[in-house]
């Protein structure tokens, strides 16, 4: 795995042009810097499915605050390319261009970490490889990733970068939560073999596990849909969390993040915030025990 310490949680940028407008989204990232969070995720394609949008936006929020605070040596910055209309796939030339288009609305000369957002089996894994390592020798990418990838198809471009001698990835980001454990049979043993380190998104399952969709309960947020499903298929979960919460002086949503933290591939679950009074529970870093960890993976 690697020694890069992300703090307590990587800041979901997905929410900043979207639901967060300019001014919220300073807010939050001067409140998760305050707090002690130091590494931020986004995507070239966050927010384009708002009406208005074409994807950009978050990236051009994060650079201009960036900017701003003069603080771009503090900050650990993520972001991916495949998805946005005008710069779709893991084509060298697409890849080329992408990246340029990242690094002048995030006001950068370099990105710490680039993802390919999903995989692209159009492309021979041999080009988008070598189109990512050249990145890294050019200086304007520090790291790779890959997010959404099978685990036969990370392994395979793995073992092309090993026998190249190219940049491989050693970052993994995936959907991972309590409640969606789909990665963990062959994606985990994968990452752990190869010694990639996840970054698992969704960590909260689109707000379900803040505690706040319970039966009968209403709530005002355009993740509502998503969370609320969980209710009927997961909701034996709430109460371990809500005990656990309690045992510990903490929240739910600071114990659903502190089992995701325990897994041993993890660097740091990924999670968003809308408003500055979230972003307390995202930091907080709760110890459980193996009993707890237990408890909690056994009530899905």
């Amino acid at each position: 795995m690697t020694s890069h310490d992300f703090g307590p949680v990587v800041l979901g940028g997905n929410v900043f042009g979207w639901t967060a407008d300019r001014d919220e989204s300073f807010a939050v990232l001067d409140a998760f810097v305050a707090g002690g969070g130091r590494a931020i995720d986004t995507a070239d394609v966050y927010s384009a499915w708002i009406p208005g949008n074409s994807g950009g936006e978050s990236e051009s929020i994060i650079g201009e605050w960036i900017e701003s605070r003069g603080n771009r040596a503090q900050v650990f910055i993520g972001t991916k390319v495949f998805s946005h209309a005008e710069r779709p796939g893991l084509s060298a030339a697409n890849i080329a261009a992408a990246v340029d288009d990242s690094l002048r609305r995030l006001r950068t000369d370099y990105i710490d970490l680039y993802y390919a957002h999903r995989d692209d089996d159009t492309v021979a894994q041999e080009e988008y490889v070598a189109a990512f390592d050249a990145l890294v020798k050019a200086g304007k990418v520090r790291t790779l990733g890959a997010s959404n990838f099978t685990a036969s198809r990370l392994r395979s471009a793995v073992e092309i970068a090993t026998a190249e001698g190219l940049t491989p990835f050693t970052f993994a980001q995936d959907q991972w939560s309590l409640v969606e454990r789909g990665i963990e049979s062959s994606l985990v043993p994968t990452l752990a073999e190869l010694r990639i380190t996840e970054l698992p998104y969704s960590s909260l399952a689109s707000g379900f596990l803040s505690g706040k969709y319970r039966a009968g309960v209403t709530v005002d947020s355009p993740r509502a849909g998503g969370a609320s499903k969980y209710l009927a298929s997961h909701g034996a979960v709430l109460p371990v969390l809500d005990e656990l919460a309690a045992a510990h002086g903490s929240t739910v949503t600071s114990i659903a993040l502190a089992w995701l933290r325990s897994q041993s591939v993890v660097g740091a679950p990924i999670a968003s915030a809308r408003a500055v009074d979230q972003v307390p529970a995202l930091l907080e870093v709760v110890e459980l025990s193996s009993e707890e960890l237990a408890r909690l993976s056994n009530a899905v």
